[in-house]
């Protein structure tokens, strides 16, 4: 067994996930999570005030207020790795090439921790985060729609501290790669577009 301490910098800001209406969470992002207890664990964590808009995306907050420190779920690192692992598979040389059943190791074996990450920056500790609109496209029977998403954020420079739990030492080169790939797509909503991305250190 190993554990791997990181720390992570945004590179770009970074979109928060929940929906703002503690109903909607419930019944389908919370739905989402690996485990069913989680679910009233992460609506309780919402805390988001009624003057908030139903349609944004929002951070959990620790303590579970309105204004508490924002933060991610370690279940979201376990996301990352296994989107980056999934893209490392396709490029020749790496670990998760050379690797049968990539994912299952990254589900079974790598534990990230602590369950609740804390997001740092100036004034994460009052509850401050940003905003951001972007449209989103699509096509229906009546043709292309276009609608306004409406999200919390929080800066580049950024940081969070979390560790990685390997039960097995021989896939450490596998993690770091996909640890690595984060700084080119990154972490929660819109990472498509550059959102999220980080540069994690491992430290010794």
């Amino acid at each position: 067994m190993k554990i791997l301490k990181c720390k992570a910098t945004l590179i770009e800001e970074m979109l928060g996930t929940c929906s703002a209406d503690p109903e909607i969470h419930k019944e389908y992002i919370a739905s989402l999570a690996p485990d069913a207890p989680s679910k009233e664990e992460e609506v309780a964590a919402l805390g988001v005030s009624e003057m908030v808009e139903k349609s944004m995306t929002v951070f959990p907050r620790l303590n579970d207020k309105p204004d508490g420190q924002p933060f991610i779920w370690d279940y979201q690192i376990k996301g990352t790795l296994k989107e980056a692992t999934k893209a490392l598979a396709r490029v020749g040389g790496t670990a998760a090439s050379g690797t049968k059943a990539y994912l299952k190791i990254i589900n079974d074996l790598v534990f990230p921790a602590p369950r609740k990450i804390p997001i740092n920056y100036e004034g994460a500790e009052k509850g401050i985060v940003g905003n951001t609109q972007r449209p989103l496209r699509g096509q229906t029977a009546q043709g292309e729609r276009i609608a306004l998403a409406n999200s919390q954020t929080v800066p580049a420079g950024a940081t969070f501290d979390f560790e990685i739990t390997l039960l097995e030492e021989k896939y450490e080169k596998l993690v770091r790669e996909a640890l690595d790939y984060t700084k080119f797509k990154g972490f929660l909503q819109w990472r498509n577009s550059g959102k999220g991305r980080v540069k994690i250190e491992i430290l010794e």
